[in-house]
């Protein structure tokens, strides 16, 4: 089926990444990610799940339209509805592919499906044939496979590859396996399944015990896959997918080792990573490996002595082979509209009109006037807050003043608009986030509940600009607001409105898990 040393990277950031709770995503933040990822040589792209909503669709569209070297792929159920909503999506890409899905193990059978084994084998093949009339590229992954019962599991697995399935997915969807196992599971699988050679096996592991990175390696080591599922930053559902950039850096790193081929352009690691971060709001934190702020730093004294003498002596790899070495001050309060629209074009941002580029080109002039060092990470988190802010907008921050002192209640007035009318509210509170917070429900009523907040300083330096998250909560909905601003507490404001205004919109996705 392919190069049996050529190792094949597929990233669902853009589908499982999106199952954090609050990492929705907008069409247009979905198609500069997918951008980034074709600049980092992902072989397959999926997209997300066509099926799930008109804004997944779309999404997945547009995507389709845009992307040429790297494969795109939808997401569907095993049935006919989900399969040609998911071709209809990718009709305008070059390189297409369908994954389609069943659960096979016991426990999801009974409990989830209410059907019979024989059900699910019956209609594990028919997915695959009614697929094989949209594209030859047919991806099967039988759910909860690391819990499935073997016997079946052959059968199961035997019969999609008779019906054209070209890649078998063995997903550990519950974060379940060890390395050893899972590895050995896929091996026993290959030996039993008479036609297993006319299709690339692929393995896609959550980390909900810490070991997706090691589970995925196993599966390629003993069980002969030759595909990773994976995600920028290990963003996913619970406690997350593969990260990408671990396996790929693992693999780069020990090619002594795993003799494996890679087709990724590593030194787009870490503008994916900050990409990604700065869309969902979801921080990297500093001792991530790879794409961590502190990945490549050395305080200790006796390291700090190696690495003058000596690089490797305590790094294994280097900064600017995974992108840290990129020029970070790209601008200033003196650079023209043409110097940023370039920088935006490098940076992989493609604005819809130039109505749009002369607005984020006003931001970033207003920017540089309190700031004189403007990043590249000052300038995503400016294009990404103007995003945020003209979608589903029916609130919008206007202005904030707060007053904050010892020994004196922090007080704070927002003045913004709901629904196109604009409101000055006051509100006091235990600081100057609470009060800010309070001021707005005077009026907004919004009855969310704040579950997580937190602040991320966008660049160095005591002039950084603040990135904050809120996670709101409301009625079971989860969802993430994120703003930035070198004020916190207007970033704080801007963040809290954001997510409001998710909440408001009344499209919600309910994706299936793998």
């Amino acid at each position: 089926m392919t190069n049996s040393n050529r190792l094949i990277i597929f990233d669902t950031t853009l589908r499982d990444g999106e199952q954090s709770p609050g990492a929705s995503m907008t069409r247009d933040e979905k198609v500069r990610i997918a951008r980034q990822l074709e600049r980092l040589r992902v072989d397959v792209i999926e997209a997300g799940f066509a099926a799930a909503s008109p804004g997944d669709f779309e999404a997945i569209r547009a995507i389709a339209s845009v992307i040429k070297d790297s494969t795109v792929c939808s997401l569907s159920r095993a049935n006919e509805r989900d399969i040609a909503r998911a071709a209809e999506a990718l009709l305008p890409a070059p390189r297409k592919r369908i994954h389609t899905f069943i659960a096979t193990s016991p426990l999801h059978m009974q409990m989830k499906l209410r059907m019979e084994p024989e059900q699910v084998y019956e209609q594990a093949r028919a997915a695959i044939r009614y697929a094989r009339q949209h594209t030859d590229d047919i991806e099967f992954s039988p759910e909860d496979g690391s819990r499935s019962e073997e016997d079946f599991l052959c059968r199961v697995l035997e019969g999609v590859i008779a019906e054209g399935a070209t890649t078998i997915n063995f997903p550990d969807t519950v974060g379940y396996a060890v390395p050893e196992v899972f590895g050995e599971t896929i091996r026993r699988l290959r030996e039993r399944i008479p036609n297993s050679d006319k299709a690339i096996w692929s393995v896609h592991c959550h980390n909900d015990l810490g070991l997706a990175v090691a589970n995925s390696l196993a599966g390629v080591t003993i069980g002969g896959a030759r595909q990773i599922e994976c995600t920028i930053n290990g963003l996913g559902e619970r406690a997350g997918n593969t990260a990408l950039e671990e396996v790929v850096m693992a693999v780069r790193t020990r090619s002594d080792f795993f003799k494996l081929e890679l087709g990724i352009d590593t030194t787009q690691i870490v503008a994916a990573s900050k990409m990604v971060s700065q869309i969902t709001g979801f921080a990297v934190q500093p001792n991530k490996a790879v794409v961590g702020a502190n990945a490549f730093a050395h305080a200790s004294g006796i390291h700090q002595d190696g690495m003058l003498k000596a690089r490797e002596t305590y790094e294994i790899m280097r900064a600017e082979d995974v992108g840290w070495a990129a020029t970070k001050i790209v601008l200033g309060k003196l650079s023209g509209r043409n110097a940023f629209k370039q920088r935006l074009q490098e940076l992989g941002i493609d604005l819809a009109s130039e109505d749009d580029v002369n607005a984020a080109f006003a931001r970033f002039k207003e920017l540089a006037d309190r700031k004189s060092e403007i990043f590249d990470e000052d300038i995503m988190a400016l294009v990404s807050d103007e995003e945020h802010s003209h979608e589903n907008e029916h609130y919008r921050f206007v202005s904030l003043a707060q007053r904050s002192e010892t020994g004196s209640t922090p007080s704070a007035k927002v003045v913004f608009t709901m629904g196109g009318k604009q409101y000055s509210c006051e509100g006091e509170g235990d600081g100057p986030v609470d009060a800010m917070v309070n001021a707005i429900e005077k009026k907004a009523a919004s009855g969310a509940e704040l579950v997580l907040f937190t602040i991320n300083a966008i660049s160095g330096g005591t002039q950084s600009q603040g990135e904050v998250t809120m996670r709101l909560s409301r009625s079971g909905r989860i969802v993430n607001g994120v703003g930035s601003d070198p004020d916190i507490v207007v970033a704080s404001a801007k963040a809290y409105l954001s997510g409001l205004n998710k909440l408001y919109s009344k499209i919600e996705k309910v994706n299936p898990q793998l």
